[in-house]
This record gives structure tokens, C-alpha cells and sequence, in this order.
């Protein structure tokens, strides 16, 4: 995979992350209130070393429904302690005793009703608890760039976990656009890596530029919190103010159908950084619609704290944002193979 742009520069701090999954602990943070009452089943769950859909797919077999009628707000990271939610539709009939559920690693933490099923998004964002261990700081900057993200957040960047092992989910896009037939599931998965690899080519180059935390004649900009997005034709005074305050955002494309929608220098950054996969965009323009995704995001609530040679982070994230775009701006970490 491409070596992607830091917006302090490259570090030179070391470290190790997930030596055990309980180093990185993700809780869910929902954005609705249930009602107490109606067809599913809404479980809070704890797991541990467990994906997100295999969780469903248990979940499913359990409640003998398909795993169409299983729904959850995010994916969230394997290697890992995560809490979240997750509904099964249950209309009527037996219930599923769901203190009976036997997963390795998986605990039901609380059991509620509500009238509508759990939607991809469907959250406010994450709040995440992460050792870092073994951590080296040869230079002594880790302290600066701690206090800079929590003042102007970090690039945008996809994770890692995007693109599979070694990038493999990008080999799968060009297949996809070769023409061969694949599972719903996994071309979900293609098309999301090759819309995630474009964006953070269009970001770097902006990171490069010194200009993806600034809004630009021409930009797409959007509401911070929301999918409100509006052009911006005059880059005045008042709309750098409101970015500096975290109000509104830069965009890059979620590549598709009718890419780019900017125009002027940022149209020309994008264009220039999609030419190199051309095969990704091609494809693309064929089978979705160009969306558009902040490039910037805003860390929130950080704390950090010393261990002797270990430092634990805490910090909430918008829904969306990856953990792995935070800590790439702190150090160079490396994960063992598990």
C-alpha cells in the first residue's frame, strides 16, 4: 500500500499495538434512544477477539432467523474489547432465550425492545481506550504532536483494516471490475476498498499541499457532525474561521458516478490523484455514485497517560473515523501476527 502523507511529518517514535486485545477497547456510542417496545430484539454486547459479522451470524443461527434480519450500527476492530449494539428481529412466537447464547469471547450485557431495525451509521461514533506498549521516542516528540491533534485533529485517512491483509481487498476491486461474479458481501467489500484507496491518494496530496484542513475556492465543504454539504464559490474570511472552529470541513471524493463535483485547483488535485488508478475509477463510475467524505477529523476528548514505557490514549471518534488515522500521526507501531 502506498506510504500516505503525515501531517507533522513522518515520526520517529516506535511502539506495539494489540500485543493482547485487551490494549484497544472500543465502545459504541448510539445516537438514538430505544423505545422499550416493538419487534427486535436489542442486545448490548461485550466481545472480545471476535468480528462483527461472525457475532451476527451467530446471532442469527441462535434466534433461527436469516442474517438479513440481524443488524448492527458499525464494524468494529477483531482484535479488540468492543461494546455495541446489535438488533435481531423477533416479531412474534418462541423468543430466544438469549442468556443461553454460548460464543467464545462473546457476553450479552443487557437485553431491550425496539420498534425498528439497526442500520449501518446508525451511531454517533466510538469512544476508544488504546496501550501502546514498548513505546520508543528517540526525538521526544510524541508530547507535541498529542497536544497538536488535540487542537487540529488528523487527515481522514481510511485504516488499514479498509484494504485486508497486504491490500488484498484492492486486488478484489479489480477483479470486480474484470467482471467476475462475487458474493453481495464481497463486493461491498471491493467497492469500499477502492473508494477508500482514491480518497486517500486525494488526501495526501492535500496534506502535501498544507491544505487539508483549509477550504478552497471550489470546495465541497460539509457540516461537522452530519452529511450536509454545500459548495463553496468564495473562500471568505467567515468560512476559515468556521473551519478553524471545527464547525465545517474540506471533503475529498468517495469515488463514483459524476466525480468530481469541485472545480478549479481542487477538482485538479483530485483528478490528478485518481489518474493513477484508473482501472479503480473506471469501474467505479460504473457501478456507484460519487459521495464525498471530510477530510479531516476531529479527535475529541483526548487524554493521554504515561506508564513507565507504555502510553494509554483515550479519545472519541465521529462514526466513520479510524483510531489507526490517530495513531499514525503519533508513531511508527507494529502489530504481532495473531
Amino acid at each position: 500500500m502506498p506510504s500516505w502523507q503525515h501531517s507533522g511529518g513522518r515520526t520517529t517514535a516506535t511502539g506495539q499495538l494489540r500485543v493482547e486485545p485487551q490494549d484497544f477497547e472500543v465502545v459504541e456510542i448510539p445516537s438514538f434512544e430505544l423505545q422499550g417496545e416493538g419487534e427486535h430484539d436489542y442486545l448490548y454486547i461485550e466481545k472480545t477477539d471476535a468480528n462483527t459479522p461472525w457475532v451476527a451470524r451467530a446471532l442469527a443461527r441462535h434466534a433461527a432467523v436469516p442474517v438479513r434480519d440481524v443488524g448492527y450500527a458499525g464494524m468494529k476492530d477483531r482484535r479488540a474489547v468492543t461494546r455495541q449494539w446489535f438488533s435481531v428481529r423477533r416479531p412474534g412466537g418462541v423468543k430466544a432465550d438469549w442468556q443461553q447464547l454460548a460464543l467464545e469471547g462473546v457476553s450479552v450485557l443487557e437485553i431491550r425492545r425496539h420498534n425498528r431495525k439497526l442500520r449501518r451509521g446508525a451511531h454517533h461514533g466510538n469512544r476508544f481506550k488504546i496501550r501502546i506498549r514498548d513505546l520508543s521516542d528517540p526525538d521526544s516528540t510524541v508530547q507535541a504532536r498529542l497536544e497538536a491533534i488535540s487542537e487540529a485533529g488528523v487527515p481522514n485517512y481510511f485504516g488499514e483494516q479498509r484494504f485486508g491483509r497486504n491490500g488484498s481487498n484492492i486486488g478484489l476491486a479489480e477483479r470486480l471490475f474484470a467482471r467476475k461474479r462475487m458474493p453481495r458481501e464481497q463486493r461491498s467489500i471491493a467497492l469500499s476498498a477502492a473508494r477508500a484507496l482514491i480518497f486517500n491518494e486525494v488526501l495526501s496530496a492535500r496534506v502535501l499541499a498544507g491544505n487539508w484542513n483549509t477550504i478552497l475556492a471550489g470546495e465541497v465543504a460539509n457540516l461537522d457532525g452530519s452529511g450536509s454539504l454545500f459548495p463553496v464559490t468564495d473562500a471568505d474570511t467567515d468560512l476559515q474561521q468556521r473551519c478553524r472552529d471545527f464547525d465545517i470541513h474540506p471533503t475529498g471524493p468517495l469515488w463514483g458516478k459524476g466525480a468530481p463535483t469541485t472545480i478549479g485547483e481542487v477538482a485538479e488535485i483530485e483528478m490528478q490523484a485518481a489518474a493513477h488508478h484508473e482501472k479503480l475509477t473506471t469501474g467505479l463510475e460504473k457501478m456507484t455514485d460519487e459521495g464525498r467524505r471530510a477530510l479531516r477529523l476531529v479527535v475529541r476528548d483526548l487524554n493521554w497517560e504515561w506508564r513507565a514505557d507504555n502510553l494509554v490514549l483515550e479519545f472519541s471518534l465521529f462514526r466513520g473515523g479510524f483510531a489507526t488515522a490517530v495513531l499514525r500521526e503519533i508513531l511508527s507501531y507494529t502489530v504481532p501476527r495473531y
